[in-house]
């Protein structure tokens, strides 16, 4: 599918006033490094999901300015006709490194990190963050309601509640990521090459001199997806008879079973109903869906009351992430040229959280050989490197006199190369590759790590060269 937004001018105007100034300055070669970084998880959550580096290679791959462009800075600010010059051959000439697609990460370790002139850095950085925030909220949103409905069905069902367009477009193939295989965004669907599906609405129902005559009809054009919407009049009196009435008659003689969807109500207890009446008449293998504001939180309640539910379709809490809207992604310098060096550098702030990690770095996540399983992220400055033969300790972020001493461990370096000099150089994998990545990503942590009550604090560790960095930086800011 063609689409033909170029989205160049979709950053903060201040990153266009620091760029005029850089490049009237003699800095529009100076290069930086800057990193893309979170700070704390979603609804206290012991992980998170990254998502939207799809969007981030073709936003890069597409940069460059039009005279329109041009000619609205020229109207609309004080920029300088050389810089304005500038734009017009404007292209990304830097390298991107990134966590793939669908990987757990966690906070304050760099997802995204750009090297680059500084003016590049700069104009992308809204584009950046707002792929990564958005993207990576629905994705990690889906993914835990993919595992509080354990092996049942997760549909995302959220398109008329997203916060616009393309939140809703992109949101669908987050939620896919995350563990949600269905739409009911039929553009999203067409576009990235996944399934779309829904039933009816209530209107549907209405629509028809009763509800029998409703049923029926439908029964008939979708015999073989026929999921009956039971609730428009009253669930277990009318919807559930007619519904029944309608398999016997249409479905049976075909061999093929139903299903019904319950929108409103008490779902735990119309569901036990509902199970109890389908199966007494003979329909054990007709499916029961729930919808309805649905999100973790309430389908851990349903099940844990014995609800009846084969699959979920998720609407606004999913695709808003309604409970903790807000993925906090950061984007900070942490290393610029200084006389052909590149030297680091670093924010101090009163807000710890909020003090940078400096310097060029790499990630390294620590596989236990015995187990498979995850047990620490490591920090390293770029032009170190971890010998994974060697025993080592690692101390948790958060507690630094708790420690775990590795020995039989393999290290993988978590960032790939996607652009190379502005080449592209990363093949992407497919939708589907990306969300089995995923899948068995989260199936590398511990259940301690995944669980949604105070999970287990994951150990991310700097190297002691980079943390003797950030020190001696801290003091050096402090005499300034």
């Amino acid at each position: 599918m063609k689409e033909d937004r170029n989205l160049t001018m979709l950053s903060d105007f201040y990153e266009f006033t620091m760029a005029n100034a850089y490049f009237n300055n003699g800095m529009k070669d100076t290069v930086a490094v800057f990193d893309a970084y979170y700070r704390r998880n979603p609804d206290d959550a012991g992980f998170s999901i990254f998502a939207g580096l799809n969007d981030i290679i073709e936003y890069v791959k597409n940069l460059s300015f039009s005279e329109e462009d041009i000619e609205y800075f020229r109207e609309n600010s004080d920029f300088s006709e050389g810089f304005l010059d500038y734009l017009r051959d404007f292209k990304f000439t830097g390298d991107i490194w990134a966590f793939p697609e669908g990987s757990v990460m966690f906070p304050n370790e760099p997802i995204v990190t750009v090297k680059a002139p500084i003016i590049e850095c700069s104009i992308i950085e809204t584009y950046l963050l707002l792929s990564m925030n958005f993207n990576s909220l629905v994705a990690t949103k889906t993914n835990r309601i993919v595992r509080s409905a354990g092996d049942r069905l997760v549909m995302e069902f959220g398109a008329r509640r997203a916060q616009g367009a393309d939140a809703s477009i992109n949101g669908a193939r987050a939620a896919y990521i995350g563990g949600a295989p269905i739409t009911s965004n039929t553009y999203s669907a067409q576009k990235y090459k996944f399934k779309a599906g829904g039933t009816m609405a209530h209107s549907w129902i209405q629509a028809f001199p009763t509800e029998y005559e409703a049923f029926k009809t439908y029964a008939k054009s979708y015999p073989d997806n026929c999921i009956l919407l039971i609730d428009t009049y009253d669930t277990l009196r009318s919807g559930l008879p007619n519904a029944m009435r309608v398999f016997e008659e249409e479905l049976v003689p075909k061999g093929i079973s139903g299903g019904v969807r319950i929108d409103s109500g008490d779902l735990a207890y119309l569901s036990k109903e509902i199970r109890k009446t389908l199966d007494e008449n003979g329909f054990k293998d007709a499916k029961i869906v729930a919808s309805n504001s649905l999100d973790e939180f309430k389908i851990e309640s349903l099940l844990s009351q014995g609800a009846k539910i084969d699959s979920f379709g998720i609407g606004e809490r999913l695709i808003t992430a309604k409970s903790d809207p807000v993925f906090g992604g950061v984007y900070k310098l942490v290393a610029i040229e200084t006389e052909g060096k590149i030297e680091a550098k670093i924010k101090v702030s009163e807000n710890v959280e909020k003090i940078t990690t400096p310097g060029e770095k790499k990630v390294y996540r620590l596989y236990d050989k015995e187990t498979g399983k995850a047990e620490a992220d490591y920090i390293a400055l770029a032009c170190e490197e971890l010998d994974d033969s060697k025993p080592m300790v690692i101390f948790d972020p958060l507690f630094t006199w708790k420690m775990k001493r590795m020995e039989n461990y393999t290290a993988r370096k978590m960032q790939v190369k996607i652009f190379d000099k502005g080449d592209l150089v990363y093949e992407s994998p497919s939708l589907e590759e990306i969300a089995t990545y995923s899948k068995e990503e989260v199936k590398s942590l511990w259940e301690e790590v995944r669980r949604f009550d105070q999970p287990h604090n994951y150990y991310v560790d700097l190297s002691q060269d980079l943390w003797n960095l950030k020190q001696n930086l801290i003091l050096e800011a402090k005499r300034k």
